[in-house]
């Protein structure tokens, strides 16, 4: 470990309580999953590591046996499990999104290794939920789904075979999550702000497309992808709840005045 030395508050009784309350607040969140040994195995891994808190969404066949099988001992993770039908219910409540991928895309993102990520994801976690997102087994994570995440997290591999199995990879983010937590000791520190929920950004962009049809301004630009990097532009910002009413009542001035003017050129 290069000389580094574990902090003494990692040995007491409230720091192991401290580091639980804040791991309570990790969500993995597994989407379309096909194999349910996967799932089982992802389970176990998560437990290893103190956390709890599983999310799937719409996995191809739960509950299983074979599921069972590979928790190996963490048969109360897959218990608890909360199956999701959608991305949006799995996200429901979190403020800090890190979305585990093997490939980079051609949408611009803030990529970071799992050293680099997992004490922003922890730092959020002291106060509020946040989640690891991990994709399917083949293909990975849809660019829907990376966007509605504020990092993207990539484990440095064999460039020629960089695709990791599902559980390893949830074992790796669940360990170094670990790790940053155990070094930070009782320095952990709490954002100074609190950012917006998941769904309160959800509902911003929602109206920013809106309003951007009604001005006209997708006559000449793909919808689709230019909503993809206005999500990237402000998953940078880590807007908070203030800002983003802000920004909703900016976009509901300027669709108004829109209304207004188009109703005087019609008279």
């Amino acid at each position: 470990m290069s000389g580094r030395k574990i902090p003494v508050a990692y040995f007491s009784v409230k720091f192991v309580l401290n580091k639980l309350k804040i791991l309570s607040n990790v969500r993995v969140v597994l989407s379309h999953t096909t194999h349910p040994g996967n799932i089982g195995a992802a389970a176990r891994a998560m437990k290893t590591m103190g956390l709890e808190q599983l999310y799937l969404i719409n996995p191809k066949h739960f509950p299983d046996k074979q599921a069972v099988a590979m928790a190996t001992g963490a048969d109360d993770v897959l218990s608890n499990a909360i199956v999701c039908s959608s991305i949006d219910e799995a996200l429901q409540g979190t403020v800090f999104v890190a979305a585990m991928t093997a490939r980079l895309r051609d949408i611009s993102h803030e990529v970071f290794t799992p050293r680099e990520a997992m004490p922003l994801l922890a730092q959020h976690a002291v106060k509020q939920p946040v989640a690891l997102l991990f994709g399917t087994e083949m293909a990975g994570l849809t660019n829907e789904e990376m966007g509605k995440s504020h990092v993207l997290v990539r484990i440095p591999a064999n460039p020629a075979f960089s695709s990791l199995n599902l559980a390893s990879a949830v074992q790796v983010a669940c360990y170094e999550l670990c790790v940053a937590m155990d070094y930070a000791g009782f320095q952990l520190q709490q954002p100074a702000v609190d950012l917006a929920k998941h769904e309160e950004l959800e509902r911003l962009y929602i109206h920013l497309e809106e309003a951007l049809k009604q001005i006209g301004f997708f006559k000449t630009k793909s919808a689709n992808k230019l909503m993809l990097k206005l999500r990237r532009l402000y998953a940078r910002a880590r807007l908070e709840q203030e800002e983003i009413n802000i920004l909703r009542g900016i976009l509901s001035a300027a669709t108004e005045y829109n209304t207004r003017l188009s109703n005087k050129v019609s008279e």
